[in-house]
């Protein structure tokens, strides 16, 4: 049997370019480059788009600070209004990368700049063809095919980026439920039939792809870094731990 070239793939719950992130997001490169990809780290801050010059600005430095310590090429898009993601010049700095990163924000700002653009088609084919494929905090939640929507409190959410369509994510679940409101807290519970959600601690990532034994076709992930992955909702409820394998 042939192996798979579709990328391996992370739902980060947070900590993108921290050094406490720097071992998985090296694995996820370093996957990348085996199955052909150039040793480089593409960082879209779509999600931070609204966000000040001056957070951009953060964001930029931290993701050049985790590419110096993985002695890898920092590519960062501003990527920050829907216009930007039809740049042509964009899109084609994607293609042939190592590892792509979708970092946190607004996850429905996110997918409704990136969905039906060039820059979203470069990814998603980058990553059907090998390159690792990692979201944060809002990177992972708009993996899914919804984004819950607070304001209109429907179980339904606007649309995802689809890429894991039975999958719907909390992240930084550790600390998330005493940030937000108690009807928000319920409305994340409330998932579209056949929806699995999950709740992933700050620290850590639950990853498709770096192992044989792992598979994104298989459905099956593996926990990496200093917390839990939870099953809330879906399937049976379980915490999982740093080496623990998840079928979803």
């Amino acid at each position: 049997m042939e192996p798979t070239k579709v990328g391996a793939l992370a739902l980060v719950g947070s900590g993108e370019y921290l050094p406490i992130m720097e071992p998985v997001e090296g694995a996820l490169l370093n996957q990348g480059i085996l199955r052909g990809k150039e040793n480089s780290f593409v960082q879209i801050p779509t999600a931070a788009g609204r966000e000040s010059t001056d957070r951009l600005a953060y964001w930029r430095q931290i993701g050049l600070d985790q590419a110096e310590r993985l002695n890898t090429r920092q590519i960062f898009l501003p990527i920050y209004r829907r216009e930007d993601a039809f740049n042509p010049e964009f899109a084609a700095q994607i293609d042939g990368a190592g590892l792509i990163y979708l970092s946190g924000g607004d996850p429905g700002y996110l997918a409704r700049t990136l969905l039906g653009t060039p820059a979203w088609e470069a990814i998603e084919r980058n990553w059907r063809s090998g390159t690792s494929l990692a979201g944060c905090s809002a990177g992972a939640m708009a993996m899914g095919s919804d984004v819950p929507n607070f304001r209109k409190m429907k179980e339904a959410g606007e649309p995802g980026l689809g890429l894991i369509s039975h999958i719907r994510t909390i992240p930084h679940y550790n600390k998330f439920f005493g940030w937000i409101p108690d009807g928000a807290a319920k409305l994340m519970l409330q998932a579209p039939e056949g929806t699995i959600i999950i709740g992933i601690d700050e620290g850590t990532a639950l990853v498709t792809g770096l192992e044989p034994e792992n598979s994104f076709e298989d459905r099956t992930w593996k926990v990496h870094g200093v917390g839990g992955v939870h099953i809330l909702r879906g399937a049976p409820t379980h915490r999982y731990q740093e080496g623990d394998r998840v079928s979803l």
